[in-house]
């Protein structure tokens, strides 16, 4: 069995690779006096550009679970959910209401995605 980490901390790694699959940490805001939309926005260009540096994607998304510092912000979050979500490519999602780690943070995403498969050359 392989694991491979990626940026190891103390507490936690950044991303973790097992069996094709990757295993993002929590992704947040890089603007937390952003609004909900700002926030989100940010958040998934990080989860974007973490997948990327793996050799995935957005289009290769199995699971995300998003958190919620209220509800009442669930439609305008997923406007841009929406948005950012490849056609054809919606991963299972679960969101849930949470108390953030900060209470500046509104929103907040775990994701696991596929790491594609390379071609072989012949």
């Amino acid at each position: 069995m392989h694991i491979e980490r990626h940026d190891v901390g103390t507490r936690m790694s950044r991303a973790v690779i097992h069996n094709d699959t990757i295993y993002l940490c929590g992704q947040v805001a890089e603007d937390r006096k952003a609004d909900i939309t700002g926030q989100t926005e940010t958040m998934l260009a990080k989860v974007d550009a973490l997948l990327e540096s793996l050799g995935s994607n957005r289009q290769h998304l199995l699971s995300a679970t998003l958190y919620l510092k209220h509800m009442s912000l669930f439609e305008e979050m997923n406007r841009v959910w929406d948005a950012w979500v490849p056609e054809g490519c919606s991963p299972a999602r679960a969101c849930v209401e949470a108390r953030m780690a900060s209470p500046a943070l509104l929103v907040e995403i775990s994701v696991m995605a596929a790491l594609p498969a390379i071609p072989q050359v012949t």
